[in-house]
């Protein structure tokens, strides 16, 4: 039952489904107006771009032998995968959140971006770093932007995240998919880039 439990968390906080979950809170929690068509329009963008593409081009990279599994336990089999994923990353920049449109989602997404090419980086060099956590902890810091943003209080959300932080640290280190120091390096390769754009947005 254990082990079910904490497969299931890394599962279900997939690092997919974090920029999908950013995009949501934010119209969630926002008090601008934006009209709705429009919101489902951005999150049904969003949707195809960071989970489904992904999917389908992990499948052509199994077929083509270049990944073995959706775990990229390796660093070489990271790196194919963390290219694509910027470029996915770049495309969403240009043509779904620009800066004249909602620019705390567009510096969102740049921070994702930077991550992301650090942890691509850190691939080349054979260092792994937790993608799990480089996505769960850069949606925290956002979470915690908007709400210091818009001066709303989201301190459930905040306890929640920190819950789910914990949970998927521990998921990993049971299903010994990464170390200690893994973990804490893609902690902080998803919060520093957050952390920084906060000045050009906050």
């Amino acid at each position: 039952m254990k082990d079910f439990i904490l497969k299931s968390i890394s599962v279900v906080f997939h690092p997919l489904i974090m920029p999908i979950l950013g995009v949501m809170f934010y119209f969630h929690k926002t008090p601008r107006f934006i009209p709705d068509p429009l919101k489902i329009a951005k999150i049904f963008s969003i949707g195809i771009l960071t989970i489904g593409l992904p999917i389908l081009l992990f499948f052509l990279l199994k077929t083509i032998n270049k990944v073995q599994s959706i775990h990229l336990k390796s660093t070489r089999e990271r790196i194919i995968p963390l290219f694509i994923n910027c470029i996915i990353i770049v495309l969403i920049l240009y043509r779904v959140f620009t800066p004249n449109e909602i620019v705390e989602l567009y510096y969102f997404f740049l921070g994702i971006l930077c991550s992301t090419l650090t942890c691509f980086i850190l691939a080349l060099f054979k260092i792994k770093a937790s993608i799990h956590m480089i996505a769960a902890s850069g949606f925290f810091m956002f979470a915690i932007a908007v709400g210091i943003h818009y001066q709303i209080n989201i301190n459930g959300t905040i306890a929640l995240m920190m819950i789910i932080l914990g949970a998927i640290a521990t998921s990993r280190l049971h299903l010994k998919a990464h170390t200690n120091q893994e973990l804490i390096i893609g902690l902080f390769t998803g919060i520093f880039p957050q952390l920084v754009f906060l000045n050009y947005w906050l």
